[in-house]
């Protein structure tokens, strides 16, 4: 007798059907599972027996044929256990529901029948509910992150009885047991702890309220990781979309927290002996890399000159596409990658070119050696960098400088997010002033004359590409919407060119 019973996989970070068929054919007593099954699949047989016997059912003493539909895309992961445990319960006639089209299974299986939980499960939901599905069985473990999706029913089950006495009518579901959500705290940092630094911080609000990607560049110890560190105190909060976005690469990575944390963006910050698939993805069998797990919100590379050459160069398409595509001899994965670069380095090997409180001792071979280190078309794709000056002795004893809350700045960048949300909602697949592509500018950054025509000797001076005038009018813009401006006048274009500065002529 042959039962199919529905389920899901992920590919990437997106969910695709397969059909789990059970065959069970006089023959010699053999159990096998085919369509590309990797070793955690294969193992589902000893998963599954245990989990039949120990539950009173019998395993068919005759040939059990499993087939994961299609069979041309590898399968991976433990999460096939359920759907063939209760495909061969229905063929064997052990256990009476009728197979429904409508419903898709999931789950890990422990010895006793217990269902653990398993990655990806978001993705599956997400695949489910646009195909039209009633509802998805999930383990109850994986409750949290089921939640994010809505508009499709969830059963949590805490077992493989549990689940087939849903199947059978027996049961009805209960709803999620979910704990509330809990504000995510940044550890009590707050931009007001920062003694000067008050056009760095103003850079960085420009950066937060447009997702420009910054690099800041100063001596050791003047303040540029402190700086990036409450640099996450001033983001805004992820949107709907972007969050069930940032939720499906936590459910497929396992990093999915059951705090339910998803209004804060995402910040990493790898150290600088990352491999280039750490960075951007890859390995063996394809697997998101720190470039994936940043997408929504901030990639901080401290030391950036310390990071080797090749691996940085991979940043170059991510960066300027928002998505890196991995591709492997088995599958050909797609990541999003639409993060916010935000990265700190010195200004000489010995780090105190520029700096009044040591002389450098660097050769100006040495100098230019060292900033070789960031090739070009890479520093044209950072849209504001920021030079970090060491604080004199005094101001530390002053308490006559006005210092910004992180919750003041955050007010001003989210009247700018307000704005460009409302500037292009239903108007393109952009969200921020620095998705904007270059068709777009002419509709969305209106210039006065006066502001254009300093861009143009701006450009001319200073000799700057195609590419780094579209970022000038993507941050004048966002010091425009900072200022709740419709036009883009001089002052905000000044502004913008003054964040231009690359490293090699601070």
């Amino acid at each position: 007798m042959i039962a199919e019973i529905r389920s899901g996989a992920v590919v990437g970070i997106d969910g695709y059907g397969v059909s789990v068929e059970i065959d069970i054919a006089r023959g010699l007593p053999t159990f096998t599972i085919v369509g590309m099954p990797d070793a955690a699949v294969r193992e589902s047989r000893e998963r599954v027996s245990a989990a039949l016997r120990n539950n009173g059912f019998r395993i068919p003493g005759s040939r059990i044929t499993v087939n994961l539909a299609p069979a041309d895309i590898r399968k991976e992961g433990s999460s096939f256990d359920l759907p063939i445990a209760v495909g061969i319960l229905h063929a064997s006639g052990q256990a009476k529901f009728p197979l429904s089209d409508n419903v898709l299974l999931t789950g890990e299986l422990a010895l006793d029948g217990r269902l653990k939980p398993v990655r990806g499960v978001l993705p599956v939901i997400c695949y489910a509910k646009e195909m039209g599905y009633r509802a998805v069985v999930i383990p109850e473990g994986n409750g949290v992150e089921a939640s994010v999706a809505g508009g499709i029913d969830i059963i949590p089950c805490a077992d493989m009885l549990e689940a087939i006495d849903y199947l059978a009518g027996r049961a009805i579901a209960r709803p999620l047991d979910l704990p509330p959500a809990v504000k995510p705290e940044i550890d009590g940092i707050d931009f007001s702890q920062v003694t000067g630094h008050q056009s760095a911080i103003r850079a960085l609000q420009v950066a937060a309220a447009g997702g420009h990607h910054t690099m800041m560049v100063g001596p050791p110890g003047s303040g540029k990781t402190m700086l990036a560190r409450r640099f996450a105190t001033v983001l805004p909060p992820l949107d709907g979309d972007e969050t069930l976005e940032v939720a499906k690469i936590l459910s497929v990575t396992g990093r999915l927290s059951p705090k339910v944390p998803y209004s804060r963006r995402p910040f990493r910050a790898p150290h600088h002996s990352a491999s280039d698939a750490g960075l951007v993805g890859g390995g063996r069998h394809a697997s998101p890399g720190e470039i994936t797990l940043a997408h929504g919100g901030v990639l901080f590379l401290d030391e950036l000159t310390e990071f080797r050459r090749n691996v940085l160069e991979t940043l170059r398409q991510p960066l300027e596409e928002g998505s890196i595509v991995i591709a492997r001899a088995n599958a050909v994965c797609r990541y999003p990658a639409r993060f916010q670069l935000l990265a700190a380095m010195n200004p000489c090997p010995c780090g105190f070119r520029g700096s009044p409180l040591r002389s450098c001792s660097c050769t100006p071979t040495a100098i230019k050696r060292y900033l070789s280190k960031i090739s070009g078309p890479l520093l044209d794709r950072i849209s504001i960098h920021i030079p970090v000056k060491a604080v004199e002795p005094e101001r530390f004893e002053s308490n006559d400088e006005a210092r910004s809350s992180s919750d003041l700045i955050l007010g001003e960048v989210m009247r700018a997010v307000v704005m460009q949300k409302n500037r292009y909602d239903g108007h393109g697949d952009y969200r921020r002033n620095a998705d904007l592509p270059l068709y777009a500018l002419d509709s969305y950054c209106p210039m006065q004359d006066d502001a254009r025509h300093l861009l143009d000797r701006a450009q001319r001076t200073l000799r700057f590409s195609a590419r780094s005038r579209r970022n000038i009018i993507q941050v004048s813009r966002t010091i425009a919407d900072l200022e709740e401006a419709e036009m883009i006048c001089s002052a905000h274009v000044a502004e913008a060119v003054q964040y231009r500065v690359p490293p090699d002529l601070l």
